[in-house]
């Protein structure tokens, strides 16, 4: 019993240590911001407006998908899951996280969904329905804030996406955290540098004339330090995105957020 005891709290204070580790390399700390307050005030009516926000289109999408019956077994989301607003709410905050001890971002778990539960094919990487579903499942948890797994479970996939995010990459030689955390705030090519924190997505960007994933953002950032971008799902891809969103814990869900 003894033993026991004392081996849970061997495992309580290596939890407390780790994350003690992990939030000393939060060089934000407790001045975060969302890139929403770096924007103009156009932008911003924009975002809030869902009359304006081009991400209502994708919304919408979603939930037609969302109610329509797919793949050998004739199902719908909504045949498992009922209305959205309940059975999603809050959902979308969650990710990444581990399911089947596997980590999964919410693109896998919609995919998972997919393949086993309505026997489809899963939507391909970027595709107008997997965005939609996205964005229709994430809006549910829009103002909620974001809640990352931190059981002892998830600790490897997260210390690994904090070393990939101060991990210096590409011919520029620079890390995530060298402009998102060291240098947020200043101004690059005339425009404020954000600190990063995934709490829209996926967004519509102005630049994309689109909506796109997270992927498809961390994969424009490598592009930009010339470095080979990581593949779709793989494992450094999710566990930074683990990291990104451990960072914004507390923060507000935007979902469908809109970004210049």
């Amino acid at each position: 019993m003894r033993r026991q005891f004392l081996r849970l709290m061997m495992s309580c204070s290596l939890a407390v240590c780790f994350y003690t580790g992990i939030a000393q390399a939060d060089y934000v700390g407790n001045d975060r911001q969302s890139s929403f307050g770096l924007m103009s005030r156009e932008t911003q009516a924009m975002q809030q407006d869902p009359t304006q926000n081009p991400a209502t289109f994708w919304v919408l999408d979603g939930e037609a998908l969302w109610n329509r019956p797919a793949g050998q077994n004739s199902v719908s989301c909504a045949s498992c899951h009922g209305q959205a607003e309940k059975s999603m709410k809050g959902v979308a905050a969650s990710f990444p996280k581990l399911v089947q001890n596997k980590l999964l971002n919410l693109e896998g778990q919609i995919n998972l969904c997919t393949t086993q539960r309505q026997q489809s094919k899963p939507f391909a990487h970027e595709s107008k329905e997997l965005l939609s579903l996205l964005a229709f499942v994430g809006t549910q948890s829009k103002g909620m804030p974001i809640t990352v797994d931190q059981s002892p479970a998830i600790e490897k996939h997260l210390q690994s996406g904090k070393n990939l995010f101060e991990q210096k990459m590409g011919q520029l030689n620079l890390s995530c955290a060298q402009c998102h955390a060291e240098r947020a705030g200043k101004k690059l090519a005339g425009n404020p540098i954000p600190q990063g924190h995934p709490t829209g997505y996926p967004i519509y960007r102005l630049e994309w004339q689109s909506v796109g994933s997270l992927e498809r953002r961390l994969r424009n950032c490598l592009t930009g330090v010339r470095a080979q971008p990581f593949a779709d799902d793989s494992k450094e891809i999710l566990e930074l995105e683990l990291y990104l969103m451990w960072r914004a814990r507390g923060m507000d869900i935007e979902t469908p957020a809109v970004r210049p």
